[in-house]
């Protein structure tokens, strides 16, 4: 019985789809032969260790007396050579290589090349997506085109992909194992992927985060199209009516689970930045508004005097006292209209107050 499932064992597997070794994008296709070489390099080290553990199991066994048993035996220069020499040059080969590919697989890195020989064109314009991980469903807006979809994503083939990635409350991972690898989607941060896919077809994508009740739902498809089938599908969202803006993103945003494919014709104005500084409710300050006036000293006098001493030592210091004072906020009003209001500032003396 034993026999027979480990004989089975190929033939179930063959029944796999095993997509991240077998990707249809380049830099999906770069990040499969770096796992390959590094897999090879280990195992350079790896099976002649436990080739030799197995041999010196069975020849220094109790049973064989003919074996050479030297109690006295402590050193040989020429196996501690051995023993440090091969590691060593396969450690210096993986850091090599280790340290060029997190450069080059940098997927922050805009693309050079959308397959081997073939270098992105000096005019080619990249295919803009912005990702919003919601729970649980995947909002995607193509700023370019004015739509949005949600549990659908699509691209050109041979074209390059630039991602920005986003969340709405908890952190997820954007995976298209055909595409590229994974990257996280954070609330309140932004994170970015460049890729390219090569070959037509209609692949997996989902989150590789654990995220809560509704994840296993959490999956969407990535259609790679030829040029005219993906202008066909951009005017098919165009057509398919209803407008993604503040409202409906707030009600959109809800967790729900198994989402169906939507789309949205249109997309209000800045609605990505919106959701990146988690301000899309108006009643709500956005994050860089906050960075700002915690850069600017804070609110009220005492957040100013607080940066004001530092202020004032650093220009001493530099002797640079002449300069123009830097101003701070002092309040902010409340918005009436659900703009953000501009920032009202104090101007500060070239002498510090004191420390309150």
């Amino acid at each position: 019985m034993r026999r027979l499932a480990l004989l089975s064992l190929p033939v179930l597997l063959a029944g796999c789809d095993m997509v991240v070794m077998n990707p249809s994008g380049d830099v999906a296709v770069q990040q499969r032969d770096l796992i390959l070489v590094a897999t090879v390099l280990m195992l350079l080290i790896i099976v002649p260790v436990i080739a030799l553990t197995l041999f010196f199991a069975w020849k220094y066994r109790r049973s064989n007396t003919k074996a050479a048993y030297d109690p006295e035996w402590h050193h040989s220069t020429r196996l501690e050579v051995v023993i440090w020499a091969a590691p060593l040059v396969i450690i210096v080969i993986l850091g090599a290589i280790t340290w060029m590919s997190t450069h080059l697989l940098d997927p922050y890195r805009p693309l050079d090349r959308i397959a081997p020989a073939r270098p992105v064109a000096a005019d080619a314009k990249p295919l803009r997506v912005e990702v919003v991980a919601l729970d649980w469903k995947w909002l995607f807006i193509y700023p370019d085109l004015g739509v949005a979809t949600v549990n659908e994503l699509a691209a050109p083939v041979d074209t390059p992909i630039e991602f920005k990635i986003t969340a709405s409350s908890v952190m997820n991972s954007f995976f298209v194992p055909a595409l590229a690898g994974q990257i996280y989607a954070m609330p309140g941060m932004q994170t970015k992927l460049h890729a390219v896919i090569n070959k037509p077809g209609e692949y997996d994508g989902f989150s590789a985060n654990y995220s809560g009740a509704g994840f296993s739902g959490m999956r969407f498809k990535f259609h790679g199209l030829d040029k005219a089938g993906f202008d066909a599908w951009a005017a098919g969202v165009k057509t398919a009516g209803g407008r993604l803006d503040r409202e409906t993103y707030l009600q959109l945003e809800r967790p729900s689970e198994n989402e169906p494919v939507r789309r949205f014709a249109a997309v209000e104005a800045d609605l990505y930045p919106a959701i990146l500084n988690m301000c899309v409710d108006r009643s709500k300050m956005c994050m860089n508004d906050m960075m700002r006036i915690d850069a600017d000293g804070g609110l009220g006098m005492a957040g100013i005097h607080n940066v004001l001493a530092l202020e004032y030592d650093k220009r001493a210091r530099r002797g640079s006292e002449a300069e123009p004072a830097r101003r701070f906020v002092a309040a902010v009003c409340t918005p009436t209209d659900g703009a953000i209001p501009p920032r009202k500032t104090a101007a500060r003396s070239d002498r510090p107050s004191p420390a309150l």
